[in-house]
């Protein structure tokens, strides 16, 4: 793929997660003025309940938590993610210079293919969680958390300068659109109008290209015509798509996607998808991840590439690793319906003697296990499969089981 091949921005030449029932809202500063997805129409006419998140109007559901959530597990659902911040990185020096700016080796991957990676202070905490995605012989795709887009677009000018490379945030001319679920390859085959960009150019080609995408892939695709970069990635646990698409495309694809699917294609909002992460273990910024916690603390050690050649943006504190005692990141199980929320505290007995041992970072009621799930910072001695310990649930001790990450693993 080269330069600009799906987001009319990078057609120039290069220049420039709370409880609002899920526990997904913005972590940095407050955005003076909201913002609303090129699908906001579209969400309102469908009935689409609202929150804040970083500064965006975001549905939060259409109809019900549950049934959103259940529809991603059983059939499929669209999710609207045009609130991600989406950096680009490109000139001859750009593979060398993400090595140095991200905790991963960025200049290993392929043509065509995604990374997950982290952007790193110097202390070695995240900043932010992102996806790295290669769309040309020297042009990166960096997606950044909502809340974190401008500092993400600063640190990536600041550390590239040396570089002979240049960095431009390309957000306000990129939707994304998720379809997730058992159902998401079928149905997106079945949506006419895509291609395959290049000779040959029809929907044949593209139904055998998504087919043979592999997870964390993506291939540039058109879509009536225009540039749309299909990526084989999402955040729900499921197989599904993200589709990258000009703003004033998505809301043409947002339905046709759902004519297609028809009641197998259910929108979803923010509830679901944290639902969803956190049955897959999958981090949230903010909760899970933050500017005090280094990668090895929430598991994400092999995220860092410490065999890679030359220095990278929070190395020294990396290879020093974390004070003795740290807090590390657990899974947890309980019985009943009462659900441990972020900011609950975890003891090692239900006594008066107790020891406190960590806390929660997010939990629910599991709908896919039916009993209550969460993730928490706890001692390390407290932190082995198996342990007991218990939740503070509004003044009463729940007991919850120390298990591993993942709760939930689909099996095809």
């Amino acid at each position: 793929m080269t330069e600009g091949e799906f987001s009319r921005g990078a057609c120039r030449d290069p220049r420039d997660s709370g409880e609002l029932v899920t526990e997904a809202t913005g972590t940095t500063d407050p955005v003076s003025t909201e913002r609303r997805s090129p699908l906001d129409e579209v969400h309102r006419a469908a009935g689409a309940s609202f929150t804040d998140f970083a500064g965006w109007q975001m549905p939060v559901r259409y109809s019900s938590d549950l049934a959103e959530h259940h529809a991603v597990r059983t059939s499929a659902g669209l999710f609207d993610l045009s609130h991600m911040g989406e950096i680009i990185v490109v000139g001859p020096e750009a593979a060398e210079a993400l090595d140095y700016a991200l905790a991963g080796k960025l200049s290993a991957i392929a043509l065509g293919q995604a990374k997950y990676s982290l952007l790193l202070g110097r202390d070695g905490g995240v900043i932010d969680d992102l996806v790295v995605y290669r769309t040309g012989e020297d042009r990166y795709m960096v997606v950044a958390n909502a809340s974190n887009r401008e500092v993400v677009a600063e640190e990536l000018r600041d550390r590239t300068s040396p570089f002979d490379t240049e960095v431009f945030d390309e957000s306000d001319d990129i939707a994304l659109i998720a379809l997730q679920g058992p159902d998401a390859l079928e149905v997106l085959q079945q949506t006419p109008g895509f291609g395959i960009q290049g000779p040959g150019n029809d929907e044949e080609d593209f139904v055998a290209a998504v087919a043979a995408l592999k997870y964390y892939r993506a291939v540039a695709a058109e879509y009536e015509g225009e540039p749309v970069l299909v990526a084989r990635t999402g955040y729900t646990g499921e197989d599904g798509f993200e589709l990258y698409v000009a703003p004033d495309r998505a809301a043409r694809l947002w339905d046709a996607l759902r004519e297609t699917g028809g009641p197998r294609v259910v929108p979803c909002g923010l509830a679901s998808r944290d639902t969803l992460r956190l049955e897959a273990g999958m981090p949230l910024y903010g909760h899970e991840l933050g500017r005090d916690i280094l990668p090895v603390q929430a598991g994400l050690g092999r995220v860092v590439a410490l065999t890679k050649d030359g220095d990278f943006v929070g190395r020294k504190a990396i290879e020093q690793g974390p004070a003795e005692g740290a807090p590390v990141l657990v899974g947890l199980t309980a019985e009943g319906r009462r659900a441990p929320r972020a900011g609950y505290e975890v003891f090692d007995g239900d006594g008066p003697d107790a020891r406190r041992v960590g806390e929660i970072t997010s939990g629910a009621l599991s709908p896919t296990l039916g009993h209550p799930v969460a993730m928490a910072f706890v001692a390390p001695d407290a932190a082995e499969p198996g342990s007991q310990l218990f939740v503070d649930v509004r003044g009463t001790r729940i007991a919850a089981s120390v298990v591993a990450l993942p709760f939930y693993k689909r099996t095809a």
